[in-house]
């Protein structure tokens, strides 16, 4: 059986480059993005480019993840993200949030199919980072297909 299992990792940055918060956990894959995922498989075998699971989006709502999850609770921001295959079946998404974007109390993160609503393909709720203006933030997700 095809199982996918996700991490997380989020890092802000002060002005002067230090280190001001970090939260790290699994998150669960969601029901519409495994569809996705059947999707993009049947439309790679007609030579179809449309896998876009590249825009991270970070949020402010704690509520816990759940499969049926379509969206995050409070979007803050969404950034596109740099795609690369780690290892050992990962699919690694970095992006980094420049100064003045995704500011807030930051506890929720997703991995979407569109720079703007699109399908979630997961979600992680963690420990709250406050991302003052003057911040970056750089979250990454790892999706594992085991």
């Amino acid at each position: 059986m095809l199982k996918l299992a996700g991490y997380w990792t989020a890092t802000c940055r002060g002005s002067n480059g230090e280190v001001k918060g970090k939260k790290e956990g699994h998150n669960v894959v969601t029901d519409v993005g495994k569809e996705f995922l059947a999707s993009f498989l049947n439309s790679s075998v007609a030579a179809a480019s449309t896998f876009t699971m590249r825009y991270v989006g970070v949020g402010s709502d704690s509520t816990a993840e759940a499969v049926s999850n379509t969206a995050l609770g409070t979007e803050l921001g969404r950034h596109t993200g740099t795609v690369s295959y780690i290892s050992n079946q990962i699919y690694q998404v970095k992006a980094t949030f420049a100064t003045g974007s995704a500011t807030g109390d930051v506890s929720e993160y997703g991995l979407f199919s569109a720079n703007a609503a699109g399908t979630i393909l997961s979600r992680d709720t963690e420990g709250t980072i406050a991302v003052g203006s003057g911040d970056t933030l750089e979250v990454t997700c790892q999706i594992t297909i085991a």
